[in-house]
Parts: C-alpha cells; sequence; structure tokens
C-alpha cells in the first residue's frame, strides 16, 4: 500500500497442540490464542467499520463465533484462513446491517493510523490520506487490500477467506491499490507505479 503501511511479516499459525486443547474446551488454551489474534482481527475490521466501539464489539463476537465453530474445525486447514473467514462474513453481515439502519458512525479520517503517533507532520498528513483513500474503496477492495497489507496474510490465504479465486484476489488487490494511488496523486502525494497482475491470470470467481 502506498505510505509504507503494508505488514511485512505473515501472521503465524498457533500450535497445534494448543489448537487440540481449546476444541477440547480448555478455556486458557483459547484465551493464548484470542490474545494473539485480537489486535489483528481488530485492526482489520476497525479499518472495515471505520467505528472503533463497534469494531471492538464484532471483534468479541467473532471470536465467540470462532469458539463455537473450533470442535468442527480441521487441523488440516490454516487457522489463520478460517479465522478471517469468520470475520468476513460478520462483518458482512453487519454492513448489510447499517445498510438497512443508517447510524453515525466515526470517519476514518477521525480513527487514529495504526502507526506511532509522534511521525512527523508531514508523514502524519500521507498516512491520513492514505486511510481516506482506503476507506472510499468498496468493501471488496478494501477487505483484499486490508488482509495483505495490514493483516499480511498471503494471497493463497486471502482467497481461501474470502472465498473467491486466487486471480480475483491479485485482481482486486491491484485495482484497490491503483485507486488509492490515483486519489493520493489528485491530493498531490506522489506514489510508485502500481504493478499490473500478470496478464496470463484470468479474472473471476
Amino acid at each position: 500500500m502506498p505510505g509504507t503501511l503494508a505488514s511485512e511479516l505473515a501472521l503465524p499459525q498457533p500450535d497445534l497442540a494448543l489448537l487440540r486443547q481449546a476444541q477440547r474446551g480448555d478455556e486458557r488454551a483459547f484465551s493464548t490464542i484470542v490474545r494473539a489474534y485480537e489486535q489483528p482481527v481488530f485492526n482489520y475490521v476497525l479499518r472495515l467499520v471505520g467505528d472503533r466501539s463497534l469494531a471492538e464489539d464484532l471483534t468479541q463476537e467473532v471470536f465467540l463465533r470462532v469458539y463455537q465453530g473450533l470442535p468442527g474445525f480441521s487441523l488440516r486447514s490454516r487457522f489463520t484462513t478460517w479465522l478471517f473467514q469468520v470475520t468476513k462474513n460478520r462483518v458482512l453481515d453487519e454492513l448489510r446491517a447499517l445498510e438497512r439502519r443508517p447510524r453515525s458512525v466515526v470517519t476514518l479520517d477521525d480513527i487514529a493510523p495504526l502507526e506511532v503517533v509522534d511521525a512527523p507532520y508531514e508523514r502524519s498528513e500521507a498516512i491520513h490520506a492514505v486511510w481516506r483513500a482506503v476507506g472510499a474503496l468498496n468493501v471488496d477492495l478494501k477487505m483484499a487490500l486490508l488482509l495483505r497489507d495490514i493483516v499480511g496474510l498471503s494471497y493463497v490465504e486471502i482467497a481461501d477467506s474470502l472465498e473467491i479465486t486466487l486471480a480475483t484476489v491479485k485482481w482486486r488487490i491491484y485495482k484497490a491499490r491503483e485507486e488509492v494511488a490515483a486519489s493520493l496523486q489528485r491530493e498531490g502525494i506522489q506514489v510508485a507505479p502500481v504493478t499490473k497482475p500478470k496478464p496470463a491470470l484470468a479474472v473471476g470467481d
């Protein structure tokens, strides 16, 4: 993402023994899992809904669903892929509900960046501009971009989490970065050119 906000480290998978304990109802094991993934899930949800209080509630609900679904979770699957699939479904449910019952929400401009607050003024302004541009994306593009640049999932994990093809993931992330870059350029912020996905890949779900 422009502005070097991309996460460089992919989320690690939880220890299998810990997962097995949590599946058997061990609350201490589940609490360890929550502590490891609560912040990435919250950051992702916050950027999607633009409301800190709502994001906190949704994050709690996501982990409630995870707790309820863990006994049926296959240990052959990647936990982070499933976790963000659960997150996606809960957020989409909420966004649909918000469309039916409009409410005032905090704009993305009012949310503190996910970086240190003592950044130089010019960098701080650029960061806010990035989040304004991201906030203007449609939800499909925003979900793919945030899973890549904030959560740090691989393209394959994003495809599995969003239940779309790998080609579609690459196209959505490219399109999102292109729209963010265009928006920043309109504000006079120079960004690196966005690399197109390989043309051999077809787009489709």
